[in-house]
C-alpha cells in the first residue's frame, strides 16, 4: 500500500500495597488509583484481527522492532496486568524489513529518514535502510498467534479461504504475509482467530478498503475502492461470529485515509525555480518557447486555455497531469496545432500525450509515491505508462503525471462518501453488539490540527516526519503513534467494561526508528 526508528521502552509496573494501618496507598499503575481490575472483560485468550496497523508496519515495512511496539502486544502488556495470557505474534525475521518469495525480494527493506548532510548527500532524504530483507515467505511459522493483522488486507479477506495460500501469493490471490502463518493454505483470518476460543478481540479493518484507492491516486484498474455494501456484509459476518457465546471486545473506526500526511507532503506546484535549472541555466523560457506556449495556444483556441499556462519565471510551478474526468481533446489539439504550421507526426504525438491533461491545482492530492518518479522517464513497470517521444520525458514537467499519482476532488470526495459508510457499518454493530469503540476518525482529526494531541507531555500532530504520529511512508504509526493508539484503545475498554488500565507513557516510544536497528 505504500512508500518512501529504535528502543521501545516498557512502562516500568509499581504495584500498591497496605501500609501497617490497613489505609490504601495510591496504585499508580491503574487510571484511578484503585486496584486494577478487568471489570467485566476477560483477557485471558485475546487476538487481534486487523491489517497492517495490527501487524505494527512502520516505514513501509514490517519488522521486528515495529512488531514489537504493535499497539495489539502494547494491549496485551496491559492486559497481562489483569489476567491476560500469552500473546503470540507471527515475527518477521530482522529489522531491515520486507519479504522474499523463493529467495527472490518482493517486498523492500524499510524506509528510514536520513538527516546527515554530506557533500554527497546534500539534503534530507527518505532513504531504505542497508541490507536485503530475510524474511522468505515459504519459511512457514507453525503454531497458532494471537496478533492476526495482516498488512494489505482488506475487509473481507479476513473472510476469504486460501488467502494463506503460499501458491497463491506469486499470482495475486494470496497475501503473503498471511501466508507465512496461516494455519493452513485454505483457512481464513477470522477461522485461526477463533480456533484459539478467544475470550477477548480487537478488530480495526477497512483502512485498505479506502487506503488501497487511494494511494493508487483513485485508478480502479490499480487498486479498487471496495463498495460499501460488500463491506458492510463482510464486517456483519466478522463481528457475528466474534461476538458468538458473549464474547467482547472492542471495534474502531475508520480515518478518512486523505487525511493521512502521505496525500499532503507533495504540493501541487511541486516544480521549484531550482528544479528547473540545469546547468546553472533556467529551462523556463525554452519550455515556454517550446511546449507550453505552444500548448497552450492551441488549448486557447478550443476554449480550455485554463488546462496549461505558460510556466513562471519566479516562484514554484504547478506541474502537469492527467485528469481522466476532462474531455479527450486529442484529435482537436492535432488538428490546430497541424494549423498552426506543426508537422502531422510531432501534431499527433502532443495531441496524445495533452489532450487530457492539465496543470495541478491546489485541491489536487500528489500522493507521497509521485516523489520519487517527478521528473523522472515514465515506464510502464514503474508508472503504468511510457511516452511516445523521447524529448517529452520527464514525468509532471513535459509529460503529465498518471492517474495513479494525483487524487482529484471527485476521488477525494468519492473516498469520504465510503468511509463514511463503512463507519456507519462499524458502529452500528459496536452499538448492536455492546463493544468497546474507538473513535479513530476523531482521533485523526484532532492528529491534523496545529495542536494535536498531547499525551505524558509530548506533542503529536499528522505532520510528516516532525509530527510524532507517523513513519515515513507517511501511512503508518510511527512508535509513538503506535502507543498513543494503544492508549485510546485501552481508554474504551475502560469506559464499557470497566476495567482501569493506564496505558501506556508514550513519551518513552521513540519518533522515529533509525537508520541501524540491533
Amino acid at each position: 500500500m505504500i512508500k518512501n526508528f529504535k528502543w521501545l521502552l516498557l512502562v516500568s509496573l509499581t504495584f500498591g500495597a497496605c501500609n501497617s494501618d490497613d489505609n490504601a496507598t495510591t496504585v499508580v499503575d491503574s487510571s484511578d488509583g484503585l486496584p486494577l481490575t478487568a471489570g467485566s472483560a476477560n483477557f485471558s485468550k485475546y487476538v487481534a484481527l486487523g491489517d497492517s496497523f495490527a501487524a505494527g508496519f512502520s516505514g513501509n515495512a514490517l519488522f521486528i522492532k515495529g512488531q514489537e511496539g504493535a499497539y495489539p502486544n502494547l494491549l496485551a502488556q496491559q492486559f497481562a496486568l489483569v489476567g491476560g495470557g500469552e500473546f503470540k505474534t507471527p515475527f518477521a525475521n530482522d529489522n531491515i524489513g520486507g519479504l522474499l518469495l523463493g529467495g527472490n525480494v518482493i517486498a523492500g527493506p524499510r524506509l528510514y529518514f536520513n538527516n546527515v548532510i554530506t557533500p554527497e548527500h546534500p539534503a534530507s532524504s527518505v532513504d531504505p535502510v542497508s541490507g536485503k530483507p530475510t524474511t522468505e515467505v515459504t519459511a512457514h511459522l507453525s503454531g497458532s498467534f494471537n496478533n492476526l493483522g495482516v498488512p494489505g488486507a482488506k475487509s473481507f479477506h479476513l473472510l476469504a479461504p486460501g488467502y494463506g495460500n503460499p501458491a497463491g501469493v506469486a499470482v495475486g490471490t494470496a497475501n503473503p504475509y498471511f501466508a507465512r502463518f496461516a494455519s493452513s493454505a485454505t483457512t481464513t483470518v477470522l477461522a485461526d482467530a477463533l480456533s484459539q476460543n478467544p475470550t477477548f478481540f480487537s478488530l480495526w479493518i477497512g483502512g485498505n478498503d479506502e487506503l488501497g484507492y487511494a494511494t493508487a491516486g483513485g485508478d480502479p484498474a490499480v487498486n479498487p475502492l471496495t463498495p460499501p455494501a460488500t463491506f458492510d456484509g463482510a464486517y456483519k459476518a466478522l463481528v457475528g461470529q466474534l461476538v458468538a457465546g458473549g464474547k467482547k471486545g472492542v471495534v474502531a473506526n475508520l480515518p478518512v485515509v486523505t487525511t493521512l500526511p502521505y496525500f499532503h507532503v507533495i504540493a501541487y506546484n511541486q516544480l521549484s525555480q531550482a528544479s528547473l535549472t540545469v546547468g546553472g541555466v533556467s529551462v523556463v523560457n525554452t519550455l515556454n518557447a517550446q511546449l507550453y506556449g505552444p500548448i497552450h495556444g492551441a488549448l486557447a483556441y478550443l476554449g480550455q486555455g485554463d488546462r496549461i499556462k505558460l510556466l513562471s519565471t519566479t516562484g514554484n510551478n504547478p506541474m502537469i497531469m492527467v485528469d481522466e474526468n476532462l474531455p479527450d481533446l486529442s484529435a482537436s489539439l492535432k488538428a490546430v496545432l497541424m494549423g498552426g504550421g506543426l508537422d502531422a507526426t510531432t501534431a499527433t504525438v502532443l495531441g496524445q500525450i495533452f489532450g487530457r491533461a492539465r496543470q495541478t491545482q491546489p485541491t489536487d492530492l500528489i500522493c507521497l509515491s509521485a516523489s520519487s518518479r517527478i521528473g523522472k522517464v515514465p515506464s510502464v513497470a514503474a508508472d503504468g505508462v511510457a511516452s511516445p517521444s523521447p524529448s517529452l520525458s520527464q514525468l509532471g514537467v513535459t509529460f503529465p503525471l498518471p492517474d495513479r499519482y494525483v487524487l482529484l476532488p471527485s476521488e477525494v470526495a468519492e473516498i469520504e462518501v465510503a468511509t463514511t459508510a463503512y463507519n456507519a457499518t462499524i458502529k452500528a454493530a459496536s452499538d448492536a453488539n455492546n463493544l468497546a469503540f474507538v473513535d479513530a476518525k476523531a482521533i485523526m482529526d484532532k492528529l491534523g490540527t496545529p495542536n494535536g494531541i498531547t499525551a505524558n507531555n509530548v506533542t503529536l500532530t499528522s505532520t510528516f516526519v516532525t509530527g510524532a504520529a507517523f513513519s515515513v511512508d507517511g501511512v503508518h504509526p510511527s512508535p509513538r503513534g503506535y502507543a498513543l493508539i494503544a492508549n485510546k484503545f485501552i481508554e474504551a475498554i475502560n469506559v464499557k467494561y470497566g476495567s482501569n488500565l493506564k496505558g501506556v507513557d508514550v513519551s518513552k516510544y521513540q519518533v522515529l526508528f533509525p537508520a541501524v536497528l540491533p
